[in-house]
């Protein structure tokens, strides 16, 4: 009987061995599956934020452009539209005046660059070039007045006047410009 007992415990020892030699495997390709699984998914994750990131980056350098072709705008109209206008006058930090870069102003007929320059200024790192449009519309000679518009045109630039500053982003310089327009009246008071 004896006998009997120790076949039966070898036998039990040799099954348990075989089951953790076998659990043992199962674990290992588990956690390889487990670490793969998380890897993707990690790497999902990291794509996302990169992604969250730009499209952050590129809400704030739209909504700076527009404040910026918002503002130019407003002040010159308050000035009746004129022609001696400059936007260096606000101290915000535009520079210039600069050469027009070829393809700056869009096709529109928005009319002449305003002192025939482009003026630079950048935003939270974010450098822009900014052109003033102006066109006389029509003219009523027997009210003494004309229908002037006036346009600014921003556009992402790959870097500050004078250079490069390294903080742009080449997407950004790719995108279109922003562009506001409107009217004014000028009469025999200028304005």
């Amino acid at each position: 009987m004896r006998g009997d007992i120790r076949g039966h415990v070898w036998a039990f020892r040799r099954a348990g061995v075989h089951s953790c030699r076998h659990a043992g495997g199962l674990m290992l390709t588990e956690v390889m599956v487990a670490a793969v699984i998380l890897v993707v998914a990690a790497l999902g994750a990291l794509r996302c934020q990169y992604y969250a990131a730009w499209h952050g980056k590129l809400a704030r350098a739209q909504v700076a452009v527009g404040q910026i072709a918002h503002l130019l705008l407003e002040d010159w109209k308050s000035t009746g539209g004129s022609t001696d206008y400059n936007p260096l006058d606000l101290g915000l930090g535009f520079s210039g005046p600069l050469a027009i870069p070829a393809g700056f102003i869009p096709a529109e007929p928005l009319g002449v660059a305003l002192n025939g320059a482009a003026y630079a200024i950048t935003v939270n790192g974010t450098p822009m070039m900014v052109a003033l449009m102006v066109l006389d519309v029509s003219r009523d000679t027997q009210a003494k007045a004309t229908l002037r518009q006036l346009a600014v045109v921003v556009r992402f630039s790959g870097g500050a006047a004078g250079g490069d500053t390294g903080n742009s982003d080449s997407r950004l310089a790719d995108m279109p410009p922003v562009t506001l327009a409107t009217y004014v009246r000028v009469d025999a008071s200028n304005g």
